[in-house]
């Protein structure tokens, strides 16, 4: 049998990043005076995140890795972000 491993980390993945998102929705709907620079935060982590996430990707590849391996390295910059993201709004 197959580990459920991967689908608990998807699940929980997905449940943190929409805890951000309503988080962050809150924060625009109250009309915060930090919104603006969570607004500007939130663009910049993701372009860098991308980037980190394509660099993770590539290197696995160009090492001989796996294309499960490349994706599951690519997947970690955007889990860190989210995770701590989760923790400082909250």
């Amino acid at each position: 049998m197959k580990s459920l491993r991967p689908w608990f980390e998807a699940w929980q993945f997905a449940a943190e990043a929409q805890q951000v998102i309503a988080l962050r929705m809150m924060q625009f709907w109250r009309n915060d005076p930090s919104a603006g620079r969570e607004a500007t935060r939130m663009v910049t982590e993701k372009m860098a995140a991308a980037a980190e996430a394509h660099a993770a990707a590539a290197s696995a590849l160009m090492i001989g890795q796996s294309a499960t391996t490349a994706l599951r390295r690519a997947a970690i910059p955007y889990r860190r972000r989210v995770r701590a993201n989760r923790r400082r709004l909250s």
